[in-house]
């Protein structure tokens, strides 16, 4: 490992002006950076720590009924706090897919959206790749592809997003709040996470030494906890990223849907939200023909971006059976596997 300069700031303020020295970063958890560093995939030249920063560890209720998340509130804290549980099922159940209890008790909420890809290509300093050193080509567009991208991929770069939090998330119009050298913004956390296109190294829309400080859901969000699923489809049981995931939430009426969220993870730089599938829902009869219309709507710009052809049907079919469940009620239970899109044994209650 690269030997660096440790930061540990008493404020954001003194955080982001030690984050404004070149090849600086901030260490949260550590749970991805420092693997990356060991592997000497990345090489940073200083880390700032940011563990002990003052209340940003606070999981707040606002006015309007919706939640602010410090940036620093553990994984495992968050998912098992039950009046978040309730609020936002949905949410609760990625988190608890995601890595192992270890892992989710030292994850914090900002490094989990900050995550970087798991390409093989990426992790492997010996490989050509875009993303790690601009302008060194991708060899993930000739190798072993069959997990990588299917939607929003361009030449340089076919690497997914790995994280189950921000799927629904993103379905449910979360908002990141940011600190940084120019001051203080806001982004909605869909357009966090970028494309590739012809610049794959910048994955996000942070711009140097700037800070996610907190993570917002709206009030709004929370009335569809009655009716919110998220599913993984997993190459293993457990302790794995998704092949495909997909983040359903409906308001019904009568047996008709009268407001729809839908992202997918698994198959995109960035989580996917499927807006096109959200409209095709809105006014019309929940049933098996709505669903397939969906699941169509949401995949229909992918191409495969190598030996993953698959992955575009087993989209589609996770969209109808992640639809079908958000219909039939979200469970009294978190599932003892969660996310899976299998039947199992009930868990913990969401109020527990």
């Amino acid at each position: 490992m690269k030997v660096f300069d440790y930061v540990r700031p008493a404020s954001v303020a003194e955080a982001i002006a030690a984050a404004a020295a070149p090849g600086a970063v901030y260490l949260a958890g550590g749970t991805n950076l420092l693997d990356l560093m060991k592997g000497e995939t990345l090489r940073p030249d200083r880390l700032v720590d940011v563990t002990r920063l003052p209340g940003l560890d606070r999981i707040e209720w606002l006015g309007d009924g919706g939640v602010r998340i410090g940036a620093l509130v553990r994984n495992a804290a968050l998912a098992h706090d039950a009046a978040f549980a309730t609020a936002y099922p949905a949410v609760a159940e990625a988190l608890l897919s995601g890595a192992s209890a270890q892992l989710r008790n030292a994850a914090t909420v900002g490094g989990n959206l900050l995550q970087r890809t798991r390409c093989a290509y990426f992790h492997d300093p010996a490989s050509a790749c875009n993303k790690r050193q601009p302008g060194a080509g991708c060899d993930a567009r000739g190798g072993e592809n069959r997990l990588h991208a299917v939607l929003g991929w361009s030449e340089a770069c076919i690497a997914t997003h790995p994280s189950d939090f921000c799927v629904p998330l993103a379905a449910l119009d979360a908002v990141v709040e940011i600190e940084g050298p120019a001051g203080r913004r806001e982004v909605a956390l869909e357009a966090l996470h970028r494309l590739p296109g012809d610049t794959p190294e910048r994955g996000t829309a942070l711009a140097p030494g700037e800070l996610i400080v907190a993570l917002r859901l709206p009030g709004e969000a929370a009335g569809f906890a009655a009716h919110a699923r998220y599913l993984k489809v997993r190459e293993r049981t457990s302790y794995a990223f998704a092949v495909v995931s997909a983040a359903a939430a409906l308001r019904l009426e009568g047996g008709r849907i009268r407001a729809a969220r839908l992202a997918l993870g698994g198959v995109a730089a960035r989580p996917w939200r499927a807006r096109a599938a959200e409209e095709s829902l809105v006014g019309v009869e929940a049933g098996e023909a709505a669903f397939r219309r969906a699941a169509e709507a949401a995949l229909a710009e992918a191409r495969p971006s190598g030996d993953n052809a698959f992955k575009i049907e087993l989209a589609r079919r996770l969209v109808r059976r992640a639809l079908a469940l958000a219909v039939a009620g979200t469970p009294a239970r978190i599932p003892a596997l969660p996310a899976s899109p299998f039947p199992s044994v009930a868990g913990a209650r969401h109020d527990a």
